[in-house]
């Protein structure tokens, strides 16, 4: 195996007077630490041994550089798969053969001074071959080489030098006034295996095809826009608004060289009609007060087998959304152009997402429940006309969603998801990313007071509709009465779209008064039916991304989780394989296996499963 020189974070801690300031640090004078201070690598699985700098350092200062750790620009590529050492358990006979690919962020610093926001990283994809039959786990990390990642990388000489803005950063080692390469489509956020065709995804474009064998990057592929080529061309009359677009289509193309319509990062997969479907928004919604929306589902061979367009009046902002039988679901995030962040914005004073901001002007959440096949739709309900949900909220992501009539025809739908307060999500400062200092912050994501229902929850929406399709009630309430925060929620993949009974997510045990929120170091597993909560925690100065399901038999919970841990104290990271029907007991834990330490890699985004080999 061969691989690049890599860039890893210190082992000793800088004096904390040199450290930017962030929530309830103590002052330097009042902190005492050693000269030097090293982070021992363990002989064994015992997390113990991983506790070198709490004995030793004030853990305001270890929890600083814990978060920073999780950030840390990985460099190297494989050329080869690597063989993973497993440190405790053991890869069980019966597990099925596949892929678990891991995407997100890679780089985070360049050579020339710049530090871009971890949603403008260069995407880092990241493939987890398992073998049940030697019982082996082969692993492979390739960056995504993706336009912006082939003008801003020097593959001679290994180095870096950012060009593009990106929507989030401020460029301090680039060109900042007058630069126009905002949309940075590094293929970072999700990946997908469908049809034969390995994928990246970015929220905002094309996404990148990845060959499997190698994950070398095979380059763009249009799932979109060559079937909207002939609408985006088409005259709509004389509505303001509709005016307003046809000025606007011209620069975003032509000069900001934005795709007619973006693809949401987030898909679905109807496991009932074994179906892919996407989502996408029009390029100028982001700067109007309307969204167009267009649906595609495609089958198992990607071929179109339908396309819906909506056109909802308010401005929104969707990163997921859900799906029923007989729905699309859209949460209305809803958004504004801030005046003072679009001038700023523009002279490159600040981050092009500062143009936006959160609209809370609502007492309530609108939710839109599109037909998803219209022709067969019994109701006249006009979809138009959202669902007033009895709180405000921020939708973050979709666990499941389903629906239920009765015999008089009422329809139930249940919505498992993950949200968070409109005071707390804030463009600017998601994971705490501070341009200025290049540093990030994580009193952003471990706010003290209201934590628990500002910062990301899970939660129930159930929407009761009647033959007649008028909403008789809604509401909003705690997933099995769990409060602590949480996200990723995950169910089995095969029962997508229909009743579930589990859901898995990513959560906070709150054991670190210094980050007792995020970043996250526990899985929990919730019972939708006894409404029991079951959990498994990582271990001191460790932390979780977002888990995996791998089904293996019918019953619901039968199979294996999958997540990766994040030893940031010693600079490693694990994939941990979990029994799900063992979550809450000692034995839950099946097999964890290292990787290389020149392999280290940051906090990924999105997963996926893919059976065979």
């Amino acid at each position: 195996m061969q691989a690049r020189p890599y860039h890893t974070a210190p082992t000793s801690f800088p004096s904390p007077s040199k450290l930017p300031r962030f929530h309830r640090t103590p002052s330097p004078a009042k902190i005492k630490i050693p000269r030097v201070i090293s982070i021992s690598t363990p002989d064994t699985a015992d997390h113990a041994s991983s506790r070198t700098s709490l004995d030793t350092i004030d853990d305001h200062v270890a929890a600083f550089w814990d978060y920073q750790f999780l950030f840390v620009s990985q460099r190297s590529e494989t050329t080869e798969a690597v063989t993973l050492r497993v440190v405790d358990g053991a890869i069980p006979s019966n597990f099925p053969s596949g892929t678990y690919y891991l995407t997100g962020p890679g780089l985070f610093t360049d050579d020339h001074g710049s530090t871009v926001h971890p949603l403008d990283g260069h995407g880092y994809l990241r493939a987890f071959n398992i073998d049940g039959v030697s019982r082996e786990v082969k692993f492979m990390a390739r960056y995504v080489k993706t336009e912006a990642q082939v003008e801003e990388h020097d593959p001679e000489t290994n180095t870096w030098r950012f060009t593009y803005r990106g929507p989030f950063s401020v460029l301090k080692g680039g060109k900042r006034l007058g630069n126009t390469k905002v949309m940075k489509n590094v293929a970072n956020t999700s990946v997908l295996r469908w049809g034969g065709k390995l994928l990246c995804l970015w929220e905002g474009g094309d996404p990148y095809e990845i060959e499997l064998a190698t994950l070398d990057t095979t380059g763009r592929f249009d799932m979109i826009n060559g079937h909207d080529s002939s609408m985006d061309n088409r005259s709509n009359g004389g509505d303001t608004w509709d005016i307003a677009a046809g000025l606007l289509k011209p620069i975003l193309r032509g000069v900001f060289k934005m795709p007619p319509k973006r693809l949401l990062s987030h898909y679905k997969l109807d496991a009932k009609r074994n179906r892919l479907i996407t989502a996408s928004c029009n390029a100028e919604d982001m700067l109007l007060p309307r969204s167009n929306f267009t649906f595609h589902e495609y089958d198992e061979n990607f071929k179109l087998l339908q396309r819906q367009e909506f056109n909802i009046p308010d401005h929104l902002m969707i990163h997921d959304w859900a799906f029923t039988d007989t729905h699309y679901i859209l949460f209305a995030n809803r958004i504004k152009l801030d005046v003072v962040g679009s001038m700023t914005a523009i002279c490159g004073l600040s981050p092009m997402i500062s143009a936006l901001s959160v609209n809370p002007s609502k007492s309530t959440s609108p939710i839109y429940l599109l037909p998803r096949f219209p022709e067969k739709s019994p109701s006249n309900r006009n979809w138009r006309v959202p669902v007033e949900a009895p709180s405000t909220m921020w939708l973050l992501h979709v666990g499941n969603a389903y629906e239920a009539k009765d015999v008089h025809g009422n329809l139930q739908i249940q919505i498992h998801a993950s949200i968070c307060s409109y005071q707390w999500f804030n463009f600017q400062k998601l994971f705490g990313y501070n341009w200025q200092n290049a540093k990030l912050d994580p009193s952003v994501m471990n706010v003290k007071e209201g934590g628990d229902e500002l910062l990301p929850h899970l939660v129930q929406v159930s929407i009761n509709l009647d033959a007649d399709g008028t909403c008789q009630e809604s509401s909003v309430e705690p997933l099995n009465q769990w409060i602590k925060p949480a996200d990723f929620p995950v169910i089995n993949p095969d029962f997508s779209g229909n009743k579930n009974k589990y859901v898995y997510a990513a959560s906070s045990s709150g054991s670190r008064q210094t980050l007792p929120h995020f970043p996250f170091d526990m899985v929990v597993k919730l019972n939708l039916l006894d409404k029991s909560i079951h959990t498994w925690t990582v271990g001191a100065r460790r932390f979780i991304g977002e888990p995996i399901f791998v089904p293996k038999g019918r019953e619901e919970d039968d199979g294996y989780l999958l997540v990766v841990e994040y030893a940031v104290a010693i600079q490693r990271c694990y994939l941990v394989i979990l029994n799900p029907k063992r979550i809450g007991k000692a034995d839950a834990l099946v097999a964890r296996l290292e990787v290389p330490r020149h392999l280290n890699f940051p906090l990924g985004f999105h997963g996926f499963w893919a059976n065979g080999s």
